[in-house]
């Protein structure tokens, strides 16, 4: 049998593919997320909740401070309540100790003239005293060696008007904004709003998110593997990203790859979520459905990102529901959640935008990259003997080395115009702390 060829058909015209570093249609990193956070707005529903059921959730309103904190100058110190006019510029001064002021059994009376008052920490100043001296820093006589049978204090010099004081309102002042809208309750901020005696606050309605992985290859865990057959990681992977956020979550399964399979999927998806994140599918394999059932159902806004590991991501709309359809590969699902849904699922809850931390310094060994895409590569930061902070690569920087996330404490961010970086090169990263 021969072949013909016609003149110039002697090559194949190749399509772009996940592994070009260059494709004229694929979005940059910054325009994709400024896209998404145009794109999505915060739930306007909020509920009324008790303060300790408030931990991570989002204020819907500004805690405004209904009381001065604290409500009364007091001392920030155990030792002696004292007029500054009495305390001497040189030697020592005695003073007659007239009482004794706890925190919560103020002192009644006004303190005179060559006048002293034993004051215990958080016990109201009394009147008349402006300045209190730590007990360390004085001596105490007792009254039996005295006439009349009345403790003294000895106080030396070096001591002033206002010091070891507290003032009202100086942490909070009635009428003033404590925490604003958008703030996700930290454990600290219930102790401040406790503090106020606020016992409820209203914050926004949790986040419904909907998430399923697609692939007939996928397994259970716990079922055996066929040949060609993955344990399903994305599902586990997703589960934590999204708890972590404090969102309600609604977990689907494992939908197989058929259109119908898909198209049901979606439409419930759809009908009780906020946001839908599927996983696999949206690259241009034949049995890869996701993209095309997302176009009949919704709307794709767009599906390629110039960016490694994580080029095929959709993001679109599944009727009022947000859609981000998510690579196959771990390490993609991992790199894009936080690069892109998270940022946009955090504006949904109704959070201030929060920029990702990020740190310039020094790597400790060769980064191979060509120019194209912006690159996520999985780096471990060390503290060098002088104190400084490097980063290492974790290794293999595959797509589907998921382990490369679990040893990594940082993502190594390259720019799209880079070519790689030598060793002691300055990279920039961003800590998992600070973006997790």
């Amino acid at each position: 049998m021969s072949l013909s060829c016609s003149p110039g058909s002697d090559a194949i015209r190749a399509q772009a593919s996940c592994c070009d570093d260059h494709d004229p249609h694929s979005l940059p990193v910054p325009v994709a997320l400024a896209r998404i956070q145009t794109a999505v707005q915060p739930v306007t529903a909020s509920e009324q909740v008790a303060l300790r059921a408030a931990l991570g959730r989002v204020l819907a309103a500004d805690v405004v401070s209904p009381i001065d904190v604290p409500a009364h100058v007091n001392s920030a110190m155990d030792g002696y309540a004292v007029r500054a006019a009495d305390l001497p510029d040189a030697g020592t001064v005695t003073l007659a100790v007239v009482g004794t002021a706890f925190a919560g059994a103020a002192w009644d009376g006004r303190l005179a003239s060559g006048q002293a008052v034993r004051i215990m920490t958080g016990a109201v100043l009394p009147e008349g005293a402006d300045c209190v001296v730590m007990q360390e820093q004085t001596e105490r006589e007792q009254g039996g060696d005295q006439e009349g049978g009345q403790d003294r204090v000895r106080i030396g010099r070096g001591h002033r008007a206002g010091q070891n004081i507290r003032l009202a309102g100086e942490d909070l002042k009635t009428g003033e904004t404590v925490l604003a809208a958008g703030r996700r309750v930290q454990p600290a901020d219930l102790g401040v709003l406790a503090s106020l005696g606020v016992a409820e606050v209203r914050v926004r309605r949790r986040l419904r998110v909907a998430f399923f992985s697609t692939g007939d290859e996928l397994r259970s865990i716990g079922e055996p593997l066929a040949a060609g057959c993955v344990y399903d990681s994305n599902r586990y992977s997703l589960y934590g990203m999204l708890s972590r956020l404090g969102v309600e979550l609604i977990d689907m399964g494992v939908v197989r790859d058929d259109r119908e399979a898909l198209q049901a999927a979606f439409r419930e998806a759809a009908a009780c979520a906020d946001a839908v994140i599927t996983s696999g599918g949206v690259s241009v394999g034949e049995a890869d459905f996701v993209k095309d059932t997302l176009l009949s159902l919704g709307r794709i806004d767009f599906w390629k990102l110039a960016m490694k590991p994580g080029r095929p991501l959709a993001f679109g709309r599944l009727g009022e529901a947000v859609f981000f359809g998510l690579p196959g590969n771990p390490v993609s699902v991992v790199v894009t959640f936080y690069q892109f849904v998270q940022p946009a699922l955090r504006r949904m809850m109704g959070m201030n935008a929060v920029q990702p931390v990020t740190l310039q310094v020094p790597t400790l060994a060769r980064l191979k990259k060509r120019p194209g895409r912006t690159e996520f590569q999985r780096g471990v930061l060390e503290q060098r003997d002088d104190g400084s902070m490097a980063v290492r690569p974790t290794g293999d920087q595959g797509s589907g080395i998921l382990s490369s996330v679990s040893r990594a404490d940082c993502f190594i961010v390259l720019a799209a115009d880079s070519s790689g970086v030598e060793a002691g090169d300055t990279v920039t990263v961003q800590p998992f702390e600070g973006l997790f």
